[in-house]
């Protein structure tokens, strides 16, 4: 996966078991959010940080989704759990995982990454961080977002 490439298409389940595809995404910057399991201590922490900037996600325009490994039951349940506002995605055996290289070293897991694909499909932005212990900064995901629109609108 290299940036400046078209973005793997793919079609995932969201948290209540209806599809989720990306290519219908087109003309909306898009932001994976790939990440090892729900309800692990890093993992909420994550997920339960994007929630408390969501007004700064939000602000971007850009569509927010979670990913990893989990089933979509087990999606509902921790979105529920903590009130967040994005979609989970189950990649229930990591081919999406594989596809955007954030393939985990921890057997039947995705690694912790970031993905941006701008409005016209292309990856501008992947990191994939080297230990899953570590997650994203908001403000470096929302300069990644705010960079991927600048880059496409000029």
């Amino acid at each position: 996966m290299n940036i400046g490439e078209n973005a793997p298409d793919f079609t995932l389940k969201d948290g209540s078991g209806n599809n989720w595809n990306l290519s219908d995404r087109k003309g909306k910057t898009v932001v994976l959010l790939f990440y090892p399991g729900d309800n692990t201590p890093v993992c909420t922490k994550q997920m339960c940080s994007v929630r408390d900037n969501w007004a700064d996600y939000a602000a971007t325009g850009a569509e927010i989704v979670g990913i990893s490994t989990d089933s979509a039951a087990s999606h509902k349940d921790f979105a529920e759990k903590h009130d967040l506002p994005l979609t989970l995605l189950s990649d229930d055996n990591g081919a999406v995982a594989k596809l955007y290289d954030a393939k985990s070293w921890l057997p039947g897991r995705s690694a912790r990454a970031v993905v941006v694909i701008d409005k016209t499909g292309v990856v501008r932005h992947h990191q994939v961080q080297p230990v899953s212990l570590f997650r994203p900064k908001d403000d470096e995901v929302l300069e990644a977002i705010r960079k991927a629109q600048k880059d496409v609108n000029g």
